[in-house]
């Protein structure tokens, strides 16, 4: 099982690539949106903002938040890291139920190009 500072790592990881990403990656990743990324086996949830084209992680919260952040990602600790490492797929783990995604319709659309 990933440990907190690993899912940290790869949320960062994430975060790295994302400011790295050329034309419509780039460009999806500029949305200025509140994020939240909670990780299901840990029962722990990382809030921040997806802002300037990265992920910035503002807190680490014990449980659900309290507030809905505009983009949702559940998951597992394990889940998180073997998608940031391209060990695992998103859309087959999106489509497996695997990996949960919740946002608005029109930025969904936009996320699918980072995904």
């Amino acid at each position: 099982m990933a440990t907190i500072d690993e899912c940290r790592s790869a949320l960062d990881k994430l975060s790295d690539n994302l400011a790295g990403a050329d034309g419509d990656v780039r460009a999806a990743a500029g949305m200025d949106r509140s994020l939240s990324c909670r990780i299901t086996d840990l029962d722990i949830t990382f809030v921040g903002r997806l802002e300037d084209g990265r992920i910035k992680v503002l807190d680490t919260l014990q449980g659900p938040p309290a507030e809905k952040a505009q983009i949702r990602l559940t998951m597992t600790g394990d889940d998180l890291v073997e998608m940031v490492d391209g060990r695992l797929n998103f859309g087959r783990a999106w489509g497996s139920g695997r990996v949960r995604l919740e946002a608005a319709l029109l930025d969904l659309f936009r996320l699918r190009k980072l995904l």
